[in-house]
């Protein structure tokens, strides 16, 4: 446990603290009568309310929208499914300011509805509403959908026997079961969207502003350390109380229910109402889902003269935006996310097997909330903070490479850990003991005991790993070097300059981008299909 400690210690904690420090504490005196001030501010109240009223909203919106696709990804079987399991999950991994261009592509000038019916959404609270649907679909689907897969069908034809209506079993048996999986599934929306950065950045131009966006403004644009500091400190202790219910429903749901094998309860549709049930599903799928990445897709073709003259762009730099062609952010991408990919993996199996050992205490237990705090802490502090913190020795890594991938770590370790742990659970703990008191070694125990029973779970971790690096934006914006800029980046970069040909050639990187994503998790849902029934991790 000690080395993911040192690790979360030194590249976590010690940044945030740093960067909150150098915003409240001036002379050596600490001024917290600064929280007050700021708060008490209108326009700072104002993005409090919309950051929580929107997450709130989208939220809701989200659960609408996403439970009928749970109960049809649970308990139907049809042509395409593993496909369309892939397709739902892509949106989730893809970087945030993907999922903005995609839906600037759709709802903004000279979108498709715009060219269609004139109608332009792109700086209403409608298009940051849907991009989070768009974004959080995968969340419900996976939490809610892999518990409903799993559910004792019998216990609701038993109900049904008995005089129950449809909508008696649904509430009175099968809701009381989905509630903790419902709950979890909802709190991480409510995550997510709350700290949503990129959709809001570049849908909700200066109107709509969240904390995480307001928090990079007061850092980069005007400066106020002071100002940012307060907000970072109001984001922290708002996502310490989401993760600390987060963690209560989670145990709920993992000790409450008698499961079992989802593949005894999926069928083929029967009767029109299912079949109604499934159609409407796959049309909101296409419509919500599909529509804007084949929107990017199409708008990233639509040169002028030739269509693949933006791909063509990408190969010079002419623009001077950048030190380098646009086109070599691809390979800096990959590089930092291989790396990033081998750090995760590393310190969250480390993380994950220390979890996991009969004789950890309830301070190592409790680690497994605080390694979700990436998720939520602000993404910007923690690379604005890399820029303070990790700039004298023994720590001065400004000025190399490793930087953007241990940013891209914090990240993907969270994934890693919800992965491995169900896995590592189940191994029973007596083939370890039987192992031991044969005379192997820890490491062997682990190398011929544990690692044969969760390779295929650890693959799936890598490659959720790979994905959310491969689009990390907050942290990496700061710290990515002028002349080493990654995929998300160099996205917002282009479309921070005005011009059809930056517009064209941030379609086509993050096309790109997003093809690279959907062949990573297309991957990972061939492996996940392999395994028996649904527990290969908690995502």
């Amino acid at each position: 446990m000690a080395v993911p400690v040192a690790f979360f210690g030194l590249f976590f904690a010690y940044p945030v603290v740093a960067i909150t420090a150098r915003g409240l504490k001036t002379g050596g005196v600490w001024h917290f009568g600064r929280i007050q001030d700021v708060l008490a501010q209108p326009d700072i109240r104002h993005v409090l309310w919309f950051t929580t009223w929107q997450a709130l909203a989208s939220t809701a919106l989200t659960l609408l929208i996403a439970l009928p696709g749970a109960y049809v990804f649970a308990r139907f079987e049809f042509r395409g499914k593993q496909i369309l399991r892939a397709v739902v999950t892509v949106p989730f991994v893809l970087p945030t300011v993907v999922v903005g261009t995609a839906f600037l592509a759709l709802l903004g000038r000279g979108g498709l509805l715009d060219e269609l019916w004139g109608v332009r959404l792109d700086t209403t609270v409608w298009a940051i509403l849907l991009a989070h649907v768009f974004f959080n679909y995968a969340v419900v689907v996976r939490t809610v959908g892999g518990l409903w897969a799993q559910l004792d069908p019998r216990q609701e034809e038993a109900a049904r026997m008995l005089g129950a209506s449809r909508f008696a079993v649904w509430r009175k048996v099968t809701l009381p079961a989905l509630g903790p999986a419902v709950a979890a599934a909802a709190l991480m929306v409510f995550l997510f969207t709350f700290t949503s950065f990129g959709v809001v950045q570049i849908l909700g131009g200066p109107t709509f502003s969240t904390l995480e966006v307001e928090i990079y403004r007061q850092t980069s644009e005007i400066f106020d350390l002071s100002t940012a500091a307060v907000l970072t400190i109001v984001q922290f202790v708002a996502v310490g109380g989401i993760l600390a219910v987060h963690a209560r429903t989670v145990r709920r749901r993992e000790t409450a229910l008698r499961l079992v094998d989802a593949s005894m309860t999926s069928r083929r549709p029967r009767g029109a109402g299912q079949w109604a049930l499934l159609a409407a599903v796959l049309g909101s799928i296409a419509v919500l889902l599909v529509l804007p990445l084949a929107v990017l897709v199409q708008r990233s073709f639509d040169a002028p003269g030739s269509g693949f003259g933006y791909y063509k762009a990408l190969t010079s730099n002419e623009g001077g935006l950048f030190l380098v062609p646009p086109i070599d952010a691809i390979g800096n991408s990959l590089r930092y996310a291989l790396a990033a990919t081998a750090i995760a993996l590393l310190i969250g199996g480390l993380a994950a097997a220390a979890l996991t050992r009969r004789d950890a205490g309830r301070l190592v237990r409790g680690f497994d909330a605080l390694l979700m705090l990436p998720l939520g802490v602000s993404a910007v502090t923690v690379g604005f903070g890399f820029l303070i913190a990790l700039d004298q020795p023994p720590l001065d890594l400004r000025s190399t490479w490793i930087l953007v991938p241990l940013a891209q770590a914090l990240v993907g370790v969270p994934f890693v850990v919800r992965t491995m742990l169900p896995v590592l659970r189940a191994v029973d703990g007596r083939l370890r003991e039987a192992a031991a008191v044969l005379g192997a070694s820890p490491w062997r125990v682990w190398r011929e005991v544990d690692l044969p029973m969760v390779r295929r779970a650890l693959l799936i971790a890598a490659g959720f790993a790979f994905a959310v690096s491969l689009g990390e934006f907050g942290a990496t914006v700061f710290i990515a070097r002028p002349d080493n800029p990654t995929l998300p980046v160099a996205v917002a970069r282009l479309l921070g300059r005005a011009g059809e040909l930056n517009y064209g050639q941030a379609m086509a990187l993050s096309t790109i981008l997003m093809v690279v994503c959907a062949v990573a998790l297309l991957v990972l849902e061939r492996l996940r299909t392999d395994l028996r029934g649904d527990r290969t991790g908690e995502f």
